[in-house]
């Protein structure tokens, strides 16, 4: 049989395309299963407080979420404020423009920033934690007991974790906003000879309620896109122990990937003219 250049790469582009083909459905599918489960997830929210047993497990996941991270957030959030408040003061010195540190590192902070760590502090935290969770309960066949007692898994297990998730990501984004606009104002004042007074005025005169709105806006989409993707990784495990390390590699790596898309297109609807 004579092999030619034209047979092997109408073969290989055959079995190519197909691959593309097929991983372009799976991706489609997952998207499609992912808004299903979340829009089914939000229509529980209003039932998720009036319920004791639902209100008490939202309080814990509020818990895990809000009060367990803070130590990461807060680490995460101070060097964040010092690292900019050095490196834009260098870069202010060189102009004689010190003054406008504050303003520069509380635009950077509320509008970018802020949301930004927090939405990986939260996806390697707890969205991490919800994949391997709810992978090991579909392993051990704990999700489908539920489905077999007429229990909703997504009404049990999900919508508090994403109710949760909703509610502290804003919150947390506030918290680091204000502490690496402190750790700013330290650099600023030990470093760059930048009072700290004047640091603050400058910050606090750029600031405006549109900026605030815009970066709790982007932490709260954040929170939902980090629980609905962990939640829909942990529900797709397979393979046992192998298949709950893989489901929480992934909705990490997805969650930091729709965390950077969805951040410049939220900036570049509220900030940028068409």
């Amino acid at each position: 049989m004579v092999v030619t250049r034209e047979s092997v790469f109408n073969k290989n582009g055959k079995s190519f395309f197909k691959v593309i083909l097929l991983q372009m459905c799976e991706m489609f599918a997952a998207i499609g299963m992912s808004v299903i489960m979340m829009c089914e997830a939000l229509s529980a929210f209003p039932l998720l407080f009036f319920k004791k047993d639902s209100r008490k497990n939202v309080f814990s996941q509020m818990y895990i979420v809000g009060i367990r991270t803070l130590p990461v957030i807060t680490v995460v959030g101070l060097f964040t404020g010092m690292i900019l408040g050095l490196q834009v003061g260098l870069a202010l010195t060189k102009f004689n423009q010190e003054s406008f540190l504050g303003a520069a590192v509380m635009l950077s902070l509320i509008r970018e920033m802020a949301p930004f760590v927090t939405g990986i502090c939260l996806s390697a935290c707890v969205g991490s934690a919800i994949a391997a969770e709810l992978g090991t309960m579909v392993v051990n066949d704990e999700v489908a007991a539920l489905e077999i007692m007429s229990i909703s898994p997504v009404r049990y297990l999900v919508a508090p974790r994403l109710g949760a998730l909703a509610v502290m990501s804003p919150f947390l984004a506030f918290y680091a906003c204000v502490l690496g606009v402190v750790g700013g104002g330290l650099i600023g004042w030990t470093q760059l000879a930048v009072p700290f007074r004047q640091y603050m005025v400058s910050a606090m005169s750029i600031a405006l309620p549109k900026d605030l709105f815009v970066g709790l806006f982007k932490s709260l989409i954040f929170g939902i896109v980090i629980g609905v993707v962990s939640s829909r990784e942990g529900f797709s495990t397979k393979l046992g122990a192998t298949g709950v390390g893989k489901a929480t590699q992934r909705s990490v790596i997805i969650s930091f990937l729709l965390i950077l898309v969805l951040g410049y297109m939220v900036t570049r609807a509220f900030y940028l003219e068409f």
